[in-house]
């Protein structure tokens, strides 16, 4: 395992299981320490529902939370709306095709269940923060 996986897993682990964050919180958390953006307090309670929109099943916050980073990087890096719109769309088509779904209902291992253990989607959760990880830097030309 490289040094960068290595990181990821450990800080969605401490994510899920030390400060009990969402998915979402997790990815922009994660994303903003590699990348070294510093997130506005504002930002991360944005976040704070974006777990498949209050754990409505809708769209996963794992996704939510990579187009939140991808328009904060993009303005970072000062890109045009029109590239940071085309690089979200480029990334919610890539999500898709690697996951199969942008549903938090079909990406949830047991879905929403009232007996379901915490964090069921720690090991999707590391998958996804190294894909969004790779399309980022891949888009940093």
């Amino acid at each position: 395992m490289d040094s960068m996986q290595k990181l990821i897993d450990e800080r969605v682990h401490e994510y899920y299981w030390k400060y009990d964050y969402n998915c979402a919180t997790t990815m922009l958390l994660i994303m903003s320490e590699i990348c070294g953006i510093k997130l506005q307090q504002q930002t991360l309670d944005a976040a704070v529902a974006m777990h498949g929109a209050g754990k409505y099943g809708a769209q996963c916050g794992l996704v939510e939370g990579s187009l939140m980073f991808i328009g904060i990087y993009g303005r970072q890096k000062q890109k045009a709306d029109e590239r940071i719109e085309k690089e979200c769309r480029g990334f919610a088509e890539g999500f898709e095709k690697e996951f199969g779904s942008l549903m938090c209902k079909e990406l949830r291992p047991e879905g929403f269940k009232p007996d379901n253990p915490p964090h069921l989607c720690e090991g999707l959760t590391k998958r996804a923060v190294r894909f969004t990880l790779d399309y980022v830097t891949g888009n940093d030309n």
